[in-house]
């Protein structure tokens, strides 16, 4: 039996994103653990893994439990289970991981692979934070077998900077979307609108949405300045996530004059059905990897606003999707009025993005994941 490890900073992206992977291999025969902060609390991740592992660490990179407490916890639960494959997702729990683990890959023969979501150097980013973080890449390379990139920046980055040999490098169009659950046609226009009334939108008001977690690099501040420039009565903008920033874009919205016309829905179960009720889609992030809620909305033929960042271009480009620099408020603006005042040049632009959203299919991804690990343990 092949024993699997998955091993994120936080339960939410095992539970956002990597569950599907494990039901696949533990269909197979697999036994497929998980490890988290906090893992053991969150009951969606115990009952998708065999068993789950809590262990100390933040998100926070400059934690001393990232390198003091948790290494040795990592350790030993690899030793005790003998794992075949440890896969590391998320900067914090991939860096520490794999630093845990660098004596012990060749004594364990267990294989080491890393998916990055995003490197933390990129382009446009600090040039000293970028000169750190690659730097620490390169070391961590040492103590990795297998390294996965997922947008086509990061991938010519870690061929450019040689973190590892170009042969254990892999490319895979992110972690997959599930085409039959994000489809427009299986979600029914009663969920449509019921949501239009719980926000109190009137029959001829537009929609407006954003998927994103309340942090700085997310940019929510320039969507509210944009909606407020918009200045449309008949537009309301929907926010759905929490984080740390949403109490201020709250009180933005009231400085702006647009309190009354958007709407903060918290985490939300319903993405389908709020991506099918928005005239638009937008992520404004500054950095991304390669951004679930853009591959949700190009699913669902929700025409998509985003910045000209490393994954969200990968996805809108070439007329996909409507794209603006980071920053730009008038840009933003004016996309927004775009997509609204052009309905039939926006429905062709995603039928475009419903073409390229097949390579991002979740089956796909789930079988270059077995090509990867099959060739991991036959190493």
């Amino acid at each position: 039996m092949n024993r699997l490890l998955m091993v994120t900073t936080v339960p939410s992206t095992l539970r956002s994103f990597l569950l599907p992977f494990a039901a696949h291999f533990r269909s197979q025969g697999w036994q497929v653990d998980a490890m988290a902060c906090g893992v053991s609390a969150n009951p969606e991740c115990v009952q998708g893994f065999d068993r789950v592992w809590d262990v100390q660490w933040s998100r926070n990179p400059l934690d001393p439990r990232n390198l003091w407490s948790a290494p040795p916890v990592i350790r030993e639960i690899v030793t005790k289970e003998r794992y075949d494959l440890v896969h590391v997702h998320t900067p914090v729990a991939a860096f520490v991981t794999r630093y845990a683990l660098k004596d012990l890959r060749k004594q364990l023969n267990v294989k080491v692979i890393y998916t990055a979501h995003g490197f933390h150097f990129f382009a446009g980013g600090n040039p000293v934070k970028n000169a750190a973080f690659t730097n620490l890449e390169k070391y961590a390379g040492k103590w990795t077998d297998y390294l996965v990139t997922i947008n086509h920046e990061d991938k010519q980055a870690a061929l450019d900077y040689q973190l590892l040999a170009a042969d254990r490098c892999h490319y895979m169009p992110g972690i997959g979307v599930d085409l039959a659950y994000y489809n427009r046609h299986a979600v029914p226009e009663s969920a449509i609108a019921q949501v239009r009334q719980e926000l109190g939108l009137g029959n001829g008001d537009r929609l407006l949405l954003s998927v994103a977690e309340f942090t700085a690099r997310k940019h929510h501040v320039d969507a509210i300045a944009a909606f407020a420039k918009l200045a449309r009565t008949d537009v309301h903008l929907a926010f759905a996530g929490t984080g740390p920033l949403m109490d201020k874009m709250k009180q933005l919205a009231v400085t702006l004059g647009v309190a009354n016309r958007v709407h903060f829905l918290g985490n939300r179960k319903d993405i389908p059905v709020l991506m099918s009720a928005a005239s638009a889609n937008m992520l404004v992030s500054a950095q991304e990897g390669l951004p679930r809620c853009v591959l949700e909305s190009l699913a669902l033929s929700t025409p998509t606003i985003g910045t000209k960042i490393r994954g969200t271009q990968d996805l809108l480009e070439g007329g996909c999707g409507r794209l603006v620099d980071v920053g730009d408020v008038e840009a933003l603006a004016n996309a927004m009025a775009w997509v609204l005042d052009r309905p039939e040049e926006a429905t062709n632009m995603t039928k475009l993005g419903s073409e390229r959203i097949s390579l991002y299919d979740l089956d796909s991804i789930v079988q270059l994941h077995e090509q990867l690990y099959a060739k991991a343990l036959n190493s």
